[in-house]
């Protein structure tokens, strides 16, 4: 562990943090549908009330419909932290677990399936890394109240690091209010890790002009100086499913589908949400295709895996991707594999807990501190 210069908080890089997760077993490799359907059903049965399993929008079809509860990630946290189960069992990515295991009692444990799924967004802002900009972008603004904001979708030591400079988290649909708040308290942002979400929300605020970026992988295109002169401070991050969207998607989508509406995600590039007929959260994308009229076309900008839910949840919609599989498809989100679920769920049976994501107690102390801030806004 080390310790971080600008607060005192103890952490590690994001692949060092969990080296306790394990693989999945090669026993379980093989197994298909037919087999690990029953079995997973099976175990569910045998746990009982004892176990709450989470599916995020993003799971496949495989393990959504053997959830609980299906929905964003800190929808799903919460869901977790109202259920009375011993273990929650997240059907999403590391930070998603770690949010779970933030806000659920001590005595919940948070199960990760596999240990593969890691966001890439996430470990484009690692805490040790942020911990050192913050220095020199600090050291160049002496004079100015900088206000650390950090989205959901990072790692616990960055939400901790956040709420011990004075910062908070927020989602993609309370950004704008997060912003808000933060200036209202200090003079500028630093905003991380998402810098197409930064950016929407500044122009959302009419802060457009006030943006500057600091790219932490380019040691020779980053100013301090510069970037502290501008009001909004972007982390060179961004997800990359979001980020493969393009304007020339709406337009070919517009022209193969008379009338459709196009509804993208704020993790987009600047000018796809700008195209969009609205932009919103995964919980904001299914209440709008949710209320749409019998026969309306949508066209979703986001993860492909939700796309298909809402063609299976609102038949009577006609909702199609504004791009093919191959571009909508989010790697980290594939890893946990219904036999990983198989798995951990009859380990639990057994009495073996595998692949516990467990926060330390001072970093999950100080996240609380930014989540309940969030709340505040």
């Amino acid at each position: 562990m080390v310790e971080m210069e600008t607060a005192e908080i103890e952490t590690d890089l994001s692949l060092f943090k969990y080296d306790n997760l394990e693989q999945l077993p090669p026993r379980y490799r093989g197994l298909d549908g037919a087999q690990r359907g029953p079995r997973i059903e099976a175990a569910l049965s045998e746990l009982g009330d004892s176990v709450v399993v989470l599916g995020h929008n993003y799971q496949r079809r495989e393990i959504v419909e053997h959830a609980d509860f299906v929905g964003d990630s800190y929808g799903l946290s919460k869901r977790a932290a109202e259920a009375d189960a011993d273990y929650v069992i997240f059907g999403g990515v590391t930070f998603m677990a770690e949010s779970a295991d933030i806000i659920t009692d001590d005595e919940q444990t948070v199960i990760l399936p596999s240990m593969e799924a890691s966001c890439p967004m996430a470990g484009m802002a690692e805490a040790l890394q942020v911990d050192a900009a913050w220095a020199e972008i600090t050291g160049a603004a002496p004079d100015a109240e900088i206000i650390p904001i950090t989205y959901m979708n990072s790692y616990a030591d960055l939400k901790a690091f956040c709420a011990a400079q004075g910062g908070l988290v927020c989602t993609s649909s309370n950004a704008h209010r997060a912003f808000e708040w933060a200036l209202d308290r200090g003079d500028k942002i630093l905003f991380l890790p998402d810098k197409h979400l930064g950016e929407n929300t500044a122009h959302r605020l009419g802060m457009e002009a006030s943006i500057a970026e600091w790219d932490p992988w380019d040691p020779e295109g980053k100013d301090a100086a510069e970037v502290a002169k501008r009001d909004i401070v972007l982390w060179e991050g961004y997800c990359q499913v979001h980020e493969r969207f393009r304007e020339s998607h709406i337009e070919q989508v517009r022209e193969e589908y008379e009338g459709a509406s196009v509804i993208v995600h704020p993790e987009c590039r600047r000018e796809v949400v700008e195209a969009a007929d609205r932009a919103g959260s995964t919980a904001e994308i299914r209440e709008t295709i949710e209320e749409a009229e019998p026969g309306e076309t949508w066209a979703i900008g986001t993860e492909i895996h939700l796309t298909n839910h809402l063609r299976r949840w609102y038949p009577e919609v006609n909702v199609v991707p504004l791009c093919g599989d191959a571009c909508m498809d989010c790697n980290a989100m594939r890893q946990i594999d219904p036999n990983y679920l198989t798995w951990v769920l009859e380990e639990l049976v057994a009495g073996r807990e595998r692949n516990v994501i467990e926060v330390a107690p001072e970093e999950k102390e100080l996240a609380g501190v930014a989540l309940e801030r969030m709340l505040e806004v």
